[in-house]
């Protein structure tokens, strides 16, 4: 029986189609076992909007860490390329965080936990929404350069490694941890959720001006979303195993000539900086989301369901 729910549809003519022409290169076994059930219906479902859209929408893919956004987003990317001949092009919220040195100016101006990627603020919002800008209207033959960061060394790549993109774009997949999230109260933000937050930012001063560019610059990057999928990790123990098993990753796959990646402590301590965040899109999200896919503790897709949001 297909996890489907009937209120949405999916086109039987464009399934077929992709069906002819799945993807293929770079994808775990267990996530292409749910291809046929799960996935291509999504990429059916996402098509025919992308067919509707006069200009290439954007759509958000958002998920805790370790839950299959960057997989889903290749996937999108094969299965389109296959199957209609469309230029997808992937804009990762990772490979847009600040350089290590521009962090560590941001810590010693600010707060020190702003030394460590990932939470809003330390990404470059304003490139962010260019590059959805540019991508639009990129035609025949011309370029655009995506930045692209090595979480191994903690740094932006030298602009030689950088993901070069020609035009036309199809369809931008716009994938990230923190993609589509909202601020919080000010009233939220007084208690401390984890020992990161109780010891090393007492004074809500880092957690506070977080919130605020999350309220703000975030705001208008995620207002730019046409359609939000959110990926539902189960729980933070599950974010902490899969982070645990993207760190190997890489480390065996860093381009940098620096190694910052982390031991199990470090780890254990940097996943305390996404906590809050990662917790507040669990309840908030599917409020928010047009679709919500909820991810098992097998890593497979247990559950669909439209967001409140609708389709």
């Amino acid at each position: 029986m297909s996890i489907w729910p009937q209120t949405i549809s999916t086109d039987s003519e464009l399934i077929a189609k992709l069906k002819a022409a799945p993807p293929s290169e770079g994808l775990p076994d267990g996530w292409l076992a749910q291809w046929d059930d799960v996935w291509r219906p999504l990429a059916a479902s996402l098509a025919r909007l992308i067919e509707r859209s006069q200009t290439p929408p954007v759509i958000g893919i958002h998920g805790g860490q370790g839950s299959g956004k960057s997989t889903l987003s290749l996937a999108l990317k094969q299965a389109y390329a296959n199957a209609f001949g469309w230029n997808a092009v992937i804009v990762s919220i990772d490979d847009l965080y600040l350089s290590h040195a521009e962090r560590q100016q941001l810590s010693r101006d600010v707060h020190p936990l702003l030394a460590t990627r990932g939470v809003p603020g330390t990404h470059e919002v304003e490139r962010g929404i260019e590059l959805f800008q540019e991508l639009r209207l990129l035609k025949a033959g011309e370029h655009c350069q995506i930045p692209a960061f090595d979480k191994a060394s903690d740094d932006r790549l030298p602009q030689a490694q950088w993901h070069n993109v020609e035009g036309p774009v199809d369809v931008i997949l716009f994938e990230g941890w923190c993609v589509g999230c909202e601020a919080v109260s000010e009233q939220q933000l007084q208690t401390p959720i984890n020992t990161l937050e109780a010891e090393e930012d007492p004074d809500t001063t880092w957690r506070t001006w977080v919130n605020t560019r999350l309220a703000n610059e975030y705001r208008t990057w995620f207002d730019a979303i046409d359609y939000l999928i959110m990926l539902k990790v189960p729980d933070m123990a599950a974010v902490q195993r899969w982070r645990t098993q993207q760190e190997a990753g890489n480390r065996s796959n860093a381009q940098g000539t620096t190694d910052r990646s982390l031991d199990s402590a470090a780890l254990r301590r940097f996943i305390q900086h996404y906590e809050r965040i990662t917790l507040q899109a669990l309840t908030r999200l599917p409020e928010i989301a047009n679709l919500v896919m909820t991810i098992n503790d097998a890593h497979q897709v247990a559950a669909i369901t439209e967001g409140k949001a609708g389709s």
